[in-house]
């Protein structure tokens, strides 16, 4: 069973930084791209940034230069690094391969 769990959320100002970290299991990871997303309050799901297997970072384009996507194939981890954040990053943030998703962590981000 493919398992993601989100971790590293929480309550910060506008301005401050955070990283997010994303668990996988049940999958060879080392193979597979894994996807952030975000679901800010009363909105759909936001695509973020996709990492693939060679570790190239691809990031939506409002969001290139202060989102920074990283990965551990020893660890199974994925990261994602926020900088600069503002009052519009607040949601959900999501790790996803494929359909599969984590509960999520939240970032709430007070100005």
């Amino acid at each position: 069973e493919v398992q993601l769990v989100e971790s590293g959320g929480g309550l910060v100002q506008s301005g401050e930084s955070l990283r997010l970290s994303c668990a996988a299991s049940g999958l060879t990871f080392s193979r597979c791209a894994i996807n952030w997303v975000r679901q800010a309050p009363e909105r759909g799901l936001e695509w973020v940034s996709t990492i693939d297997s060679d570790g190239n970072a691809y990031y939506e384009e409002t969001m290139k230069g202060r989102f920074t996507s990283s990965r551990d194939n020893a660890k199974n981890l994925v990261y994602l690094q926020i900088h600069s954040l503002k009052r519009g990053d607040t949601a959900i943030y999501y790790c996803m391969w494929g359909d599969i998703r984590g509960q999520g962590t939240q970032v709430t981000v007070s100005s």
